[in-house]
């Protein structure tokens, strides 16, 4: 998901066909890294966000706003002070690098024509927003670079503009067969790192499918390709160029189990097309795609709370946990010390005082046992030691057993209330889940409050055949999918052995085919702990053989005659209901 070169170009199209001509009417500083710029142009109105941010920098077009400080920046009103109305004559890219500038028309305080550069680098931490006259003399910069900072360019107002090469990479659009030979095949390396170690404004994805298109040959190495495999790099590595030279973009964003994980301008054909979604500008995919990764840390951040508190409580039973099990191994012996009690009453009239243990045959299995003995006690003082001990630790494994299901079960339930939290996708998610660990005592209501109303849905999917299949969110969610929603002859999927989502099936009374049963098997596996495995086991049954336990935990359930089958917890290609 790299904001490379090829994305910029695509960009640089997109502004080209919307902006060139048009006047900036209005010049904001919403971030001290950020601009955000409204033109009026052939198409009517257009925001345009130029971000230098260190994590994010972007360029696109938007159709939000933003609030702006009181006061602007320094370099708001230099810009304002300059370009307020000025006409954008270009738009443009010098070779694949990731730098745009804008060269902007205006009249001076003479009334003179006068031209202005606006140019903007998006280098990751390097990133910069840089106001140059029409010699490349910096007027000035959205961030001060100097020599200190960096020794390879200063960015400060008197300076000389100039594009930094740091790395020594070709222009792919100049490139020619003999250089893309003699370059690429050179590094010892797989064949899609040479690729982008080699051309400048080549992500990692694009090289991918670069070799995709030839043959697969990404994981190949450059030393094992042969004539045909190279001739077949070079032959995608020009068409995908030549796109880029006309200006034949198809952006697209691939999800995988329905997350954003990769985004290029070009389409990426190495992926299921079930998995891509095609965008006709590239400005409209990189708002959806940053939107849609902004919720899910926005999701992450909000949760971190009630994260914390499930961690400290699943470290704290776990522990718990830990100790009573090594007790309850210690009273395993019980038995031993029953048996040396029955034999001492047994045997013990041929004990002598002083006696310090006794030799005597185990006649529950015929084996000979040395019993120790206390010898200021009588045989028979040592048999009701023995006794007492035996029962003791009778007493004590009983109540351990008890306890050690009690903290097990509720480490289970931490668990599973972990596994909501990896899987909300929206606040009223995490509303839910608290309202569960408020009722389970974790977090106190606050004084006075009442129960907060709950607006979180189970997630809807529609199989292959059409049929509805539900996923829980949480327990509360699986406690109520399987035994207020759920009718008896509705399907019941759950990940085998593991905290995970209830996954429903509403059959309408029909019988269930093969690819819904498979598709409703991969849902349970994929909203479960073993997500990030590839394959792992799934129990299904009809809703009508699911029991809840008496005074268990929501969503903890039992049942015995079930089916089972090992599924892959890729969702990939399942299609989620649009209500």
């Amino acid at each position: 998901m790299a904001f490379d070169g090829i994305t910029i170009a695509n960009i640089v199209k997109d502004l080209q066909d919307n902006l060139i001509d048009g006047r900036l009417s209005k010049i904001a500083q919403p971030e001290p890294d950020e601009l955000l710029c409204t033109i009026k142009g052939k198409n009517g109105q257009q925001r345009l966000c130029l971000s230098a941010s260190a994590s994010l920098p972007l360029i696109y077009l938007t159709r939000d706003n933003k609030p702006s400080p009181m006061t602007a920046p320094n370099f708001c009103m230099l810009l304002r002070k300059h370009v307020q109305n000025a006409r954008i004559v270009s738009i443009s890219q010098p070779g694949l690098e990731r730098i745009v500038i804008f060269e902007l028309e205006h009249l001076d305080e003479l009334g003179d024509l006068r031209r202005k550069k606006l140019i903007v680098e998006i280098m990751g931490k390097h990133s910069n927003i840089i106001f140059c006259d029409e010699d490349n003399k910096i007027l000035d910069s959205i961030k001060h670079i100097s020599g200190l900072v960096s020794s390879v360019r200063e960015v400060l107002p008197g300076k000389p503009w100039f594009i930094p090469h740091t790395q020594e990479k070709f222009d792919p659009l100049t490139a020619d067969r003999t250089l893309f030979m003699e370059q690429v095949f050179l590094k010892p390396c797989d064949c899609f790192k040479a690729l982008y170690t080699t051309f400048t404004g080549l992500s990692p994805a694009i090289s991918h499918e670069i070799c995709f298109r030839a043959g697969g040959h990404a994981a190949l190495s450059t030393a094992a390709c042969t004539d045909a495999d190279k001739e077949s790099l070079w032959n995608a590595f020009s068409k995908i160029i030549t796109q880029v030279k006309n200006g034949q973009f198809s952006p697209c964003i691939v999800y995988e189990n329905d997350v954003p994980a990769e985004y290029a301008a070009l389409k990426l054909t190495s992926y299921p097309e079930s998995n891509r979604k095609d965008y006709a500008e590239i400005s409209s995919l990189l708002e959806d795609y940053y939107a849609e990764k902004n919720k899910i840390t926005r999701i992450r951040q909000r949760s971190s709370d009630l994260r914390r508190i499930v961690s400290t409580a699943l470290e704290r039973n776990v522990k718990k946990y830990d100790l009573q099990l090594k007790q309850l191994k210690d009273t395993e012996k019980r038995d031993k010390y029953r048996i040396w009690g029955e034999l001492l009453n047994t045997y013990g009239y041929s004990a002598q005082p002083g006696d310090k243990s006794l030799e005597a045959v185990n006649y529950y299995n015929g084996e000979p046992v040395t019993i120790p003995l206390d010898p200021q006690l009588t045989a028979g003082e040592n048999a009701k030691k023995y006794f007492e001990k035996y029962n003791k630790l009778k007493r004590t494994n009983e109540a351990l057993s008890a306890l050690t299901k009690e903290v097990h079960d509720e480490i289970e339930h931490l668990e599973s209330v972990a596994n909501a939290l990896d899987i909300a996708r929206a606040e009223e998610d995490l509303v839910q889940i608290k309202e569960e660990l408020i009722e389970s005592g974790y977090i106190r209501r606050k004084g006075g409050s009442k129960k907060v109303k709950i607006t979180s849905r189970p997630f809807h999917y529609i199989s292959s055949d059409g049929f509805s299949m539900y996923v829980g969110k949480n327990n509360l969610q699986n406690e109520e999918l399987t035994f207020k929603f759920a009718v008896g002859n509705d399907w019941w999927f759950h990940a085998k052995g593991r905290p995970g989502s209830h996954v429903i099936v509403k059959t309408g009374g029909k019988e269930l085919p093969d690819a819904t049963f498979e598709e409703a098997a991969r849902l349970a596996a994929h909203y479960s702990t073993g997500r990030d495995q590839e394959k792992i086991e799934v129990d299904y049954v009809e809703k009508k053989q699911v029991k809840k336990v008496a005074g268990a935990k929501p969503g903890f359930v039992i049942y015995h005659t079930n089916y089972s089958m090992v599924i892959s917890t890729d969702i990939s290609g399942i299609r989620m209901a649009e209500d």
